[in-house]
């Protein structure tokens, strides 16, 4: 597993690259965006990659950035026609203070 850390000031084309490159593999199944950790799983459902977002969910700035960032990938995820899969809890009241 390897864990990549992104701080606030992220390029939104920059992670979205990554994350799709990643999403592209045959060997991927699933992305399960749960807040500040998206989870790249394998068919096993192994993790593969943690994208740990260190980031103020009360930012407004932000959260759009994260938004466009989830809607990029998860557009790139359903172009694949294939078995690949995401899960979206982006934004929950867990995450803010």
């Amino acid at each position: 597993m390897k864990e990549i850390f992104v701080d606030a000031d992220f390029d939104v084309e920059e992670i979205t690259s990554k994350i799709n490159n990643l999403m592209s593999k045959w060997s991927i199944q699933l992305l399960d965006i749960n807040g500040p950790n998206w989870i790249v799983f394998d068919y096993e459902m192994e993790i593969k990659y943690i994208f740990i977002f260190d980031v103020d969910f009360n930012d407004l700035e932000t959260r759009i950035k994260l938004e466009d960032l989830k809607l990029n990938v998860i557009y790139h995820i359903k172009s694949l026609k294939d078995e690949t899969r995401y899960r979206d809890n982006l934004i929950n009241a867990v995450f803010f203070d």
